[in-house]
């Protein structure tokens, strides 16, 4: 039985309460938090068990990071600066086609992983090809994870047809069903890749399984007009008549919904991953965040995947959130860094559906909890943690990293990587990248 206290710490519990404990402390039992209170209380109640001393550093969440493509790190600075069609359909896709194989996978993962960890991300929502490959990587380094098979009305370096992915989909949700902390979603890719018929097959199929459902969802302006001359809707109004929008679907982007639309999220439960950097990047606009946390949706924090923002940092996603907000609404009042530092904790694991697990420091939740120092140059003076962390923290201050429990990351060293093998594999791999980008194009 594994047995510990973490005490002497700025507790943040990001609880719906936002509790907090300026000398504060938990007591973990077998990856679960049994007791969240004063650092002298637990220090009486658990004495017998073993403590370590935080030293006043914050301890709280660890991040979700609502939406990635953990492999496409090994595409980070490929084709910037391009319109966000352009960039997929002459860059990203050929590309993916020529690239991409189960080692390619494995190295972009493990590259993303290391990133995510050192930065205090403990909880992931991907869809990728190979997703088997990622959920294996994600399993070995201890990440908590919702892993969608993407899947499209094309062949894929993967898979020949759509009866292949179907069934490589249905393999892996039964293969993880009862992982700790690996669930399987089907991620049909968005609405103008996926047929009307498949994206309700794949719905069905999720309801069968009870599994999550991923998808890209009213990115740019140019979706919506090609959803509007395919099937006369806007790309929510769409799968809203193919009956999609309900708890089991984490929708990524949401960029462009109409207000009557944003209550049709809401009432299905909807999870969002609002992805503001790789918004603002690929200039597809900025989403009405405020307006769909004021009619419940649940909006969490997603980085989107290293080829379209360029890292996996969720403080960064944090401060240019509510940066990009004040501008939309012209108001430095709304969506202030505690609502912001809670889209990346709970109001992410409710995005990601999760909340029940993970997201706040409550007993009964599993332990997925970061320290952050808060004495380096930029952080000091300390008037308001919550403002700092939002504003100033950077993925560097997280000294460590625990998930379940188990202590996966200890001043930036990742448990059980090896960095010189990952640096060399990964070199190889933008090898290959390079002379695919340097062949004649048809």
């Amino acid at each position: 039985m594994n047995r510990f206290r973490l005490e002497h710490a700025c507790l943040l519990t990001m609880n719906p309460a936002f509790d907090r404990f300026d000398d504060g402390a938990v007591a973990v039992e077998d990856g679960r938090l049994v007791a969240v209170g004063p650092s002298q209380q637990l220090a009486h109640d658990y004495a017998d068990w073993p403590a370590f001393d935080v030293q006043g550093r914050v301890l709280m969440p660890g991040l979700v990071n609502c939406h990635t493509h953990l492999p496409m790190s090994l595409f980070r600075g490929m084709a910037d600066d391009k319109e966000l069609m352009d960039w997929l359909n002459h860059y990203i896709f050929p590309a993916e086609a020529a690239a991409l194989n189960p080692e390619f996978v494995r190295w972009g993962t493990r590259l993303s992983l290391w990133e995510m960890l050192r930065g205090g991300t403990t909880t992931v929502v991907d869809m990728y090809m190979f997703e088997s490959v990622v959920a294996g990587e994600c399993d070995r380094m201890g990440m908590r994870g919702v892993l969608a098979q993407a899947m499209l009305d094309f062949p894929t370096p993967e898979y020949a047809n759509w009866e292949q992915m179907v069934a490589g989909a249905r393999e892996l949700v039964e293969r993880y069903r009862n992982h700790p902390r690996i669930q399987i979603a089907l991620g049909p890719h968005a609405p103008y890749t996926v047929s009307p018929e498949h994206l309700q097959e794949c719905h069905a199929i999720a309801c069968e399984l009870e599994c999550p459902l991923v998808i890209h969802l009213a990115e740019t302006r140019g979706e919506e007009e090609i959803i509007r001359q395919r099937h006369q809707a806007t790309p929510v109004e769409h799968l809203h008549k193919l009956g999609l929008l309900d708890s089991r679907l984490i929708a990524a982007h949401v960029v462009w919904p109409h207000s009557h639309e944003i209550s049709w999220l809401a009432e299905g439960g909807v999870g969002v991953g609002h992805c503001p950097q790789s918004n603002a990047k690929l200039a597809c606009g900025i989403a009405p965040v405020v307006d769909m946390l004021k009619a419940g949706v649940k909006v969490g924090l997603g980085t989107d995947g290293c080829a379209s923002n360029n890292d996996l940092d969720m403080w960064q996603e944090m401060q240019t959130a509510t940066f990009l907000q004040k501008l939309r609404y012209n108001d430095p009042t709304v969506l202030n860094a505690r609502e912001s530092l809670h889209m990346a904790t709970l109001g992410g694991a409710r995005a990601a559906h999760l909340d029940h697990l993970v997201g706040s420091l409550e007993v009964g939740k599993r332990a997925d909890m970061i320290v952050v120092d808060m004495q380096a140059p930029h952080q000091i003076p300390l008037y308001d943690p919550y403002s700092q962390l939002c504003y100033a923290t950077k993925s560097s201050d997280v000294t460590a990293v625990y998930i379940e429990g188990k202590k996966v990351m200890e001043q930036g060293l990742v448990a059980g990587l090896d960095e010189q093998e990952l640096r060399e594999a990964v070199a190889e791999q933008a090898q290959r990248v390079r002379e695919i980008l340097r062949r004649p194009k048809p």
